[in-house]
């Protein structure tokens, strides 16, 4: 859903990366249909989807061997099915990490964007648990991976000339006539440039829905308030924001403006470093 955060998101990151926003959400559409999260055991996670031939790759002898007998890994693409809910798909990467989580990550795709893993040395990222921490970083954590690779795989000229069988070809491999890949492009963008990405505002108030609203209570949470994450911005997301803005020395109008927003995404992915750091830590 391309709510009005999601908008603002979508345009800020495509003007740090000099795409066009229309065709970024364009290419997000026909990925995720612009869905950012599902719900893991309480937890809001990127939609994922995980590649057995991929897995079958970056392992040799026993890890292997395990993998192929528990059906996670096979030299041919597609044999390794994914379930149809995200619920199912995040267990099976789990049961995939268990036999070595890194390849594990790096055989699976993220976000909205569906961005594989196994690239992030290539996008310039410093692990595979880095890409990941990306992906988890809410909306805009996403998007920005989706547009890391566009501008990675020199794509921007070809969003930039509407060549939606060069961009499906690029991105959704050589078989992408099979499943109408160019022409889902075609019908999105057709969709999204008719919208107003100059004015786009990312401001949430009392009475808002959507994912939107859902990004802004994990935010809030992550900072410690007690919300449920349930897309509504009601009394609790009202009162726990004016405390956050109190806290940071904001005007505390209960309003998700600008300002407040990018406070948020700072804490947030302050928190994200601090966790993964602690999780290295108890690792060894």
């Amino acid at each position: 859903m391309l709510d009005s955060r999601m908008r603002t998101v979508i345009a800020k990151v495509a003007r740090s990366f000099d795409l066009d926003p229309a065709a970024l959400a364009a290419v997000a559409h026909v990925e995720s249909n612009l869905v950012t999260h599902a719900v893991i055991d309480g937890r809001h996670e990127p939609l994922i989807r995980f590649e057995g031939h991929y897995f079958d790759r970056r392992l040799s002898g026993e890890a292997l061997e395990k993998a192929r007998r528990q059906g996670l890994a096979s030299p041919r693409a597609g044999a390794v099915r994914n379930p149809a809910s995200q619920a199912a798909r995040w267990k099976l990467l789990a049961t995939a990490r268990a036999v070595d989580a890194r390849a594990a990550d790096e055989s699976t795709s993220w976000g909205i964007g569906q961005v594989m893993g196994a690239h992030w040395a290539w996008l310039g990222f410093a692990s595979v648990d880095a890409l990941v921490a990306e992906a988890r970083d809410g909306v805009e954590g996403q998007v920005r991976l989706m547009a890391r690779y566009i501008d990675k795989a020199a794509l921007r000229a070809v969003l930039a000339s509407r060549d939606w069988v060069a961009l499906a070809r690029a991105y959704n491999g050589p078989g992408f006539a099979s499943n109408a890949y160019d022409a889902k492009l075609a019908r999105a963008f057709a969709r999204y440039d008719k919208l107003d990405w100059q004015t786009a505002s990312a401001t949430l108030r009392r009475g808002d829905r959507g994912e939107a609203v859902a990004d802004l209570q994990r935010r809030l949470v992550a900072r410690g308030a007690e919300l449920a994450i349930d897309g509504q911005f009601g009394p609790s997301t009202e009162q726990a924001l004016r405390s956050f803005q109190t806290a940071r020395r904001l005007p505390a109008t209960g309003i998700a403006d600008d300002a407040t927003l990018n406070a948020l995404e700072r804490r947030f992915f302050v928190n994200r470093i601090v966790s993964f750091l602690k999780s290295l830590f108890v690792q060894r």
